[in-house]
């Protein structure tokens, strides 16, 4: 297979030593233990996984070692959601193992999620005996090329003499460049045979040359056109965090004195309460983060890659605009919108190069004059700022329980959301100030994310706070991996907004099928009474539930017990905590651009469409 590099910046990573002249000792061991060692060496502490039968060698060893914690899901989609949780909390790879067929299968969907959203991510299955191969063997699928498209790069292992240059290899992939998932399929035969071990291996990556460092000219061109606009915007994405960029970007944006937009994946590159941060863009974003991108000049895309959720209707996009567009992955720049000065390059050095190309502009007495500029965007955020209604009933309302989680949760507490209305909620509601802390599904929008990330987080970060914000639809999904939690001592806590449907299908659904409800209730409907249920999901019963699984769960449904229950889950850290919270129903997610349609249709909120009086346009 021939290795592409995909790619936005990538943390610092303990990566595998390069093969030097000096000799290694050798051992002679099974491809297992080969396995086992090879994982030792490239740092993995942590492994989620169950076993099965083309996998099983590699569980023996793994008895033995005392440096590769092993954490025994419940599913293998909570193994591999799980290390995409530990990756994206700690800057490392993930590991997820799982044995073949459906062992392998049920890892397809977090390598997609991954792949979307560049996390670090080694997967490592076991493969029916390489004799076997093609031969529908028992438990047989093709892995390697059902994922190939959803992979940076994957491998096929039938000899054990492999297996050390391989797992080499795959951190390499994984860490270096754009980062992403990379899967190893190993034959059982290939774990069964006898070998010898040495470190480092020879790694054998012919192609594979991530481009880290910019293009000097195209740094100075950048610099020249943010220092000639009047009405700049950075549009941070993901790419930044990934790259550990954070303090370079502040340093930037400081010195041009350009706002800030941080996009879903990037929020925590930049702290939200800096008065140069306008907001998350996008679909559900702030008015102000949209219409700034909507109405400037010029745009510097810093580790994003313009996806519809941002863009809404592409062809309508920041028409006024042109665009520096810097990404360590070349293909995406160009892709959805031409970029007037393109920079391949790991987003840290990129903007460490603008700093320095700016100040040289500032010296030579070219400064941005962007006055005009914040007084129109000071007008929009205080006209249209984040901002929700109390339900009249006296219910909870989702965006209190969640803006009170964050606003009692301890300072560094890391959060993970699941999918659909608590997500934008979480996103807007929680104040991000430091990266990392920030999990979420952007790309897939994968139901199911929160349990199992929140638990790979923790277990990567054990000293550190974790709440999943998740809702009663995603927390149905994947909510047994809170066994796995609570018999490893990833003493989670999840806050599930309970209000009894698919709240953002349901949300669709009011506002363009009529209302017609189809298929989004969770909850039962009226008994032969008449009499209507009582609120949120009630079947299963969540405490009833999270308590079986050994969790310390409590129920609020009076908003007059909110602060009491959030602190109550706060002081208990010996075993995973569950709050089901009782919402209103009819809460929805705004401000909104409906897809398919421009962002200057934004609408701040129901039937509010925002008045910029277009003077911004001339």
């Amino acid at each position: 297979m021939p290795m592409t590099e995909q790619a936005t910046g990538a943390h610092p990573q303990p990566r595998p030593r390069s093969s030097g002249p000096q000799s290694a000792p050798v051992e002679h061991v099974t491809g297992a233990q080969s396995l086992i060692r090879s994982l030792e060496e490239v740092g993995a502490d942590t492994v989620f996984g169950i076993p099965g039968g083309a996998i099983l060698p590699a569980y023996d060893p793994m008895m033995d070692s005392t440096r590769v914690r092993h954490v025994l899901v419940r599913h293998e989609q909570g193994a591999g959601h799980a290390a995409t949780g530990y990756a994206q909390a700690t800057g490392k790879v993930g590991v997820c193992m799982a044995t073949s067929g459906p062992g392998a299968t049920n890892l397809v969907t977090p390598i997609a999620d991954a792949h979307m959203d560049s996390v670090p991510l080694v997967a490592i299955t076991g493969q029916v005996a390489s004799k076997a191969i093609g031969t529908d063997a028992f438990q047989e699928a093709d892995i390697v090329g059902i994922t190939m498209p959803i992979t940076k790069h994957n491998f096929l292992v039938t000899k054990a003499e492999d297996i050390p240059r391989t797992i080499a290899e795959a951190f390499h992939i994984a860490s270096t460049g754009r980062p992403g998932p990379v899967l190893v399929d190993i034959a059982k035969d290939a774990l069964q045979a006898r070998t010898t071990f040495s470190w480092p291996p020879q790694q054998e990556l012919p192609g594979y040359r991530p481009v880290t460092k910019p293009h000097a000219k195209q740094i100075r061109e950048a610099a020249k056109l943010i220092t000639a606009a009047m009405r700049p915007v950075l549009y941070v994405g993901g790419g930044v965090i990934k790259a550990g960029a954070t303090a370079e970007l502040k340093v930037l944006a400081e010195l041009t004195g350009a706002p800030v937009t941080t996009t879903l994946m990037a929020l925590g590159a930049f702290p939200d309460s800096h008065p140069l941060h306008v907001g998350m863009p996008g679909m559900h974003g702030a008015v102000t983060a949209v219409t700034a991108l909507q109405k400037a000049d010029l745009i510097v895309a810093l580790g994003a890659r313009f996806d519809d959720r941002v863009t809404g209707k592409l062809d309508s996009f920041a028409p006024y605009a042109k665009i520096v567009h810097a990404d360590i992955d070349p293909a995406e720049i160009g892709k959805n919108r031409a970029a007037d000065v393109p920079i391949v390059g790991d987003a840290r050095e990129v903007i460490a190069d603008l700093v320095q190309a700016i100040q040289a502009e500032h010296t030579a007495g070219h400064t941005g004059d962007y006055t005009a500029w914040w007084a129109d965007l000071n007008r929009w955020r205080e006209t249209y700022p984040l901002g929700y209604d109390h339900p009249d009933n006296g219910q909870l309302s989702p965006q209190q329980v969640i803006e009170r989680v964050g606003q009692l949760a301890p300072e560094g507490t890391i959060f993970a959301a699941g999918v659909g209305q608590h997500q934008m909620w979480a996103a807007h509601f929680i104040q991000y100030e430091q990266p990392s802390t920030w999990l979420n599904s952007g790309g897939a929008g994968t139901m199911g994310y929160a349990v199992p990330a929140a638990m790979g987080a923790k277990a990567g970060q054990p000293d550190r706070t974790v709440w999943a914000i998740d809702g009663d639809g995603c927390f149905q999904m994947t909510n047994q991996e809170l066994t796995t939690c609570a018999l490893n001592n990833i003493p989670i806590k999840v806050a599930v907004i309970n209000n009894g449907a698919l709240g953002m299908v349901r949300q669709w659904q009011a506002l363009f099928y009529n209302q017609r409800y189809s298929n989004t209730v969770l909850h039962s409907g009226p008994d032969a009474d008449g009499k209507q249920p009582s609120a949120g999901t009630r079947v299963p019963d969540f405490v009833k539930l999270s308590e079986a699984m050994g969790c310390y769960a409590i129920r609020c449904e009076d908003p007059a017990d909110l602060d009491k229950a959030i602190e109550e889950a706060n002081a208990v850290n010996d075993r995973p905590v569950v709050i089901d919270f009782i919402v209103h129903e009819d809460a929805q997610v705004w401000p909104m651009v409906a897809a398919g349609t421009s962002n200057d249709e934004v609408m701040a909120a129901r039937g509010v469409r925002p008045d910029f009086g277009d003077n911004e346009d001339d």
